[in-house]
């Protein structure tokens, strides 16, 4: 009883800063005045169809036809040398341009990023921009194969993740969600050609 009484009172947990307290999501703006953007447009006047600052990060809209232009500028004449990553987005409904291919870059002299998206009507080639950065080579490859976008001039376009013959694109919003019917690919010692496991059917594990 006497260690109890020793116990000191539980302290009182200290206040949250205010961006706890009211956490403010952040908003996206137009960026076309800012500092990276108006650093692309002095090299390749034209080239910025929309420019939004989104939680710090500024992407840019560029006409896909130029994709491996601006890339080069900005890996040559901005210091963006490596290329963080490059994938895609599927707007399905979009009439403007189905996918956004979408390429990030880091700048190690000041530690600033900046995106780049073009917009990719459905089969329709992008340039490959292998010829700017290696690393593009594996990353295109993947886009290909979960999106089904063809780069034009790729060394080696195969698919990376699924396999030659693998039927259809797993990160296109039209893929089906209980995925398709590739027995035959897996065990062709079980299945025949055409055949497989089938979504609601016995040989569904």
């Amino acid at each position: 009883m006497a260690e109890q009484d020793n116990v000191a009172p539980q302290e009182q947990a200290a206040p949250k800063p205010p961006w706890e307290e009211k956490p403010v999501p952040p908003e996206p703006r137009d960026a076309r005045e800012h500092e990276q953007v108006r650093e692309v447009a002095a090299v390749l006047p034209d080239v910025v169809l929309e420019a939004v600052e989104f939680a710090g990060q500024v992407t840019l809209t560029v006409p896909c036809e130029r994709i491996v232009d601006v890339c080069r500028a900005c890996k040559d004449g901005l210091g963006y040398k490596f290329l963080v990553d490059l994938t895609a987005v599927d707007w399905q409904e979009r009439p403007e341009g189905r996918f956004d291919v979408v390429y990030w870059m880091h700048r190690f002299t000041d530690s600033k990023r900046l995106r780049l998206k073009a917009r990719v009507a459905d089969g329709v080639e992008v340039r490959s921009v292998t010829g700017v950065w290696k690393v593009a080579n594996w990353m295109e490859r993947e886009a290909f194969d979960m999106f089904g976008i063809y780069f034009a001039d790729h060394p080696n376009l195969e698919r990376i993740l699924t396999w030659e013959g693998f039927n259809g694109h797993p990160l296109r919003k039209d893929f089906p969600i209980e995925g398709v019917d590739t027995g035959a690919a897996i065990y062709p010692d079980v299945y025949p050609p055409g055949g497989g496991p089938v979504a609601g059917g016995e040989g569904e594990s």
